[in-house]
């Protein structure tokens, strides 16, 4: 009775082999994000079937789960803490990286092992969040310095994220600042063709309208590959599929019952002060996955005629008046935001079915 995620294997990869032919187009070498899915290994062996050419995640643990024969590298995402550079050094090829202690303890650890670790240095464009600032150039030199220096770290390139945290969205004029920089780290250091990573799902647009810089060569995809979404704006992307994951639960009531709760009211389990909707006595059903399961908010059902009413830790209350005929058993259909399939992999109470 378990929530369920129900997995188009087909349809993942059809986004996959769609971007991946965009991106060779553009010159662009595509990095699959696999952290929305937590690195399903049947989901990664379809996108290394539509012929990624690396492999990324915020999470250690889930790059763990790569294949071993995989031929891509293997990328962190999320910036790694010097406590962790054994770790990192292990277990990814190269890493994201902005902090001078964190470089330090990286190439202690690379030479201690004997490993080669490449690095991205990451460039602020202004969305604040990762990265060296970009008017920052005298730091960006001292890492640079820093990291020609080494014998075990090498430097692989520069990147940027836009839209994920300051809703900045990519465009010319920061895309432009990005190469700047590459072009002066390559006069500086007199060496070619680094990696510069230009961001996200949300560089999308740029691409498919002939407006992204050449210099720009890699782009970092995940929600557009299993969402079908570009993710400046949160729409479609022409030739992609949005439904990759949906979600099943199961119906476990149903009973007719006011719209108003009787007595006194304060806060809820989540310390929310809810504002309920008198809209009379309506036919309720309860479903069997809750807050614990994934992100309700982000759940939207199929059927048109249901209406999501609220979720507990447990139980999803959904208005089903107008809905063809339920009883207690049968199960609802759901498509889901990019932060509901996130939660949906990481609840070890959700089950998945490959289609």
């Amino acid at each position: 009775m378990n929530p369920k995620l129900i997995i188009d294997l087909k349809k993942l990869r059809h986004n996959a082999e769609f971007l991946v032919d965009l991106c060779r187009k553009n010159n662009i070498t595509l990095t699959t994000v696999t952290k929305v899915f937590c690195a399903d290994e049947k989901m990664v062996a379809e996108l290394l079937l539509a012929g990624v050419d690396y492999l990324a995640d915020s999470r250690l643990e889930n790059i763990a789960n790569y294949p071993k024969c995989s031929p891509c590298e293997r990328i962190l995402l999320r910036l790694p803490s010097p406590q962790i550079a054994t770790q990192v050094v292990l277990g990814s090829d190269f890493s994201l990286v902005s902090e001078m202690l964190t470089l330090q303890a990286l190439a202690e650890q690379a030479a201690y092992h004997q490993k080669q670790h490449g690095v991205i240095l990451m460039i602020d464009l202004g969305d604040l969040r990762e990265g060296v600032y970009h008017a920052d150039m005298e730091r960006i030199y001292e890492i640079c310095d820093f990291l020609f220096a080494q014998s075990h770290l090498y430097f692989k390139g520069i990147g940027a994220n836009l839209t994920c945290y300051g809703s900045v969205i990519p465009n010319e004029q920061n895309m432009m600042k990005l190469c700047e920089i590459a072009e002066n780290i390559e006069k500086k250091y007199e060496i070619e063709d680094i990696m510069v990573s230009g961001g996200n799902s949300s560089s999308l647009n740029m691409l498919a309208d002939g407006r992204m810089p050449a210099k720009i060569n890699n782009l970092r995809l995940g929600e557009s590959i299993v969402c079908g979404l570009e993710t400046a704006y949160g729409k479609p992307f022409g030739g992609l599929v949005q439904d990759v994951v949906i979600l099943e639960a199961t119906v476990i009531e149903i009973a007719k019952k006011p719209s108003m709760p009787e007595g006194e009211t304060n806060i809820n389990a989540f310390g929310e002060t809810v504002k309920y909707i008198d809209s009379g006595e309506h036919l309720r059903a309860i479903l069997a996955v809750g807050r614990q399961d994934t992100n309700y908010e982000g759940l939207t059902p199929r059927d048109e005629d249901v209406f999501i009413i609220g979720a507990s830790s447990d139980h999803l209350i959904a208005d089903i008046t107008n809905a063809k005929q339920l009883q207690v058993g049968d199960t609802l259909t759901f498509s889901l935001s990019y932060g509901a399939i996130l939660a949906g992999f990481t609840s070890k109470y959700v089950d998945r079915e490959y289609i």
